[in-house]
């Protein structure tokens, strides 16, 4: 499984994700800056998502929904901060609406991903500070950790899905 470590902070209000892949940095960074190798791997199983807007460059934004078995979307957004292209990117995560605006009273979370080489293959680091550890709280009772770990070993799966 390609997520070594997930590390919640509640003093620091944060989330961070460490994941090892056995491919080259500029693979990982297209599964996160295209938005077709995004609706690959970044919702978890049993819930595809759909890309509706991806405007990445500072500035720009990401608009997304990821889609239950049941039918109902759930909507997302990452207005974007920073694009160092291969090394690190940087965005404000949030939850929208069905139209892409964001969602009154839900948490807001100030992420930083980083690109690394790393033992052959690239590590990438996700770092999202919220407001409050309340709003933490809410992502993490809303299963975060799990989502993230799930929708990462996609990733992981559509890398070897490409080299068969």
């Amino acid at each position: 499984m390609p997520v070594t470590d997930i590390t919640t902070n509640s003093d620091e209000r944060s989330i961070v994700v460490t994941c090892d892949f056995a491919a080259p940095v500029d693979r990982i960074w297209h599964f996160w800056t295209d938005a077709r190798q995004l609706e690959r791997w970044f919702g978890p199983p049993m819930y595809p998502l759909t890309v509706t807007k991806h405007d990445l460059r500072p500035g720009g934004r990401v608009n997304y929904y990821m889609t239950s078995p049941e039918g109902e979307r759930f909507g997302g957004y990452w207005d974007v901060r920073a694009v160092e292209p291969t090394s690190r990117l940087a965005y404000v995560d949030g939850f929208a609406d069905a139209e892409g605006n964001a969602s009154e009273g839900m948490p807001l979370g100030d992420t930083v991903v980083e690109f690394t080489e790393h033992d052959g293959g690239t590590r990438v680091s996700s770092t999202t500070v919220y407001g409050s550890a309340e709003d933490l709280q809410k992502v993490i009772d809303m299963g975060m950790a799990e989502g993230l770990t799930q929708a990462v070993g996609q990733l992981d799966e559509a890398l070897v899905a490409d080299a068969a």
